[in-house]
């Protein structure tokens, strides 16, 4: 899922889930989970508006490595898109987003990959 930090004059001050990614991702019945940021395990608390229109993430421990990551040119003046992947239970791993590629880019990647799938399939015929 994409998330994006939440920035306050030149301090980031949480994580924007949206609520689309709460009602999809987290049940209610979850107070907190855990986030992997690079080498790190933190334990983040959800407070009760989480499920209630104010869907954002705050922790002390998180909005210093979301600082860590954002560009020192942003100077935290526009939010930075983020990777939330579900990793089991209540955990997520918290890395970049990748950005989009043009439409254009993608198809001839895929059709890269279709012809070098092809080319392995004809290698494997002749060999047999």
């Amino acid at each position: 899922m994409l998330v994006k930090s939440h920035c306050s004059g030149n301090r980031v001050t949480g994580l924007v889930v949206g609520e689309n990614n709460v009602r999809r991702y987290f049940p209610r019945k979850v107070k907190a989970i855990n986030l992997k940021l690079d080498h790190l395990m933190i334990e983040c608390g959800l407070a009760a508006r989480f499920w209630d229109g104010e869907p954002e993430i705050h922790d002390p421990r998180l909005c210093l490595w979301l600082e860590s990551k954002q560009s020192r040119e942003s100077n935290c003046r526009a939010s930075v898109p983020f990777s939330m992947t579900p990793t089991g239970d209540g955990a997520f791993s918290l890395g970049f987003a990748e950005p989009k590629r043009p439409i254009r880019q993608r198809a001839i990647d895929a059709g890269i990959q279709n012809l070098k799938f092809e080319l392995e399939k004809m290698k494997a015929g002749a060999a047999a």
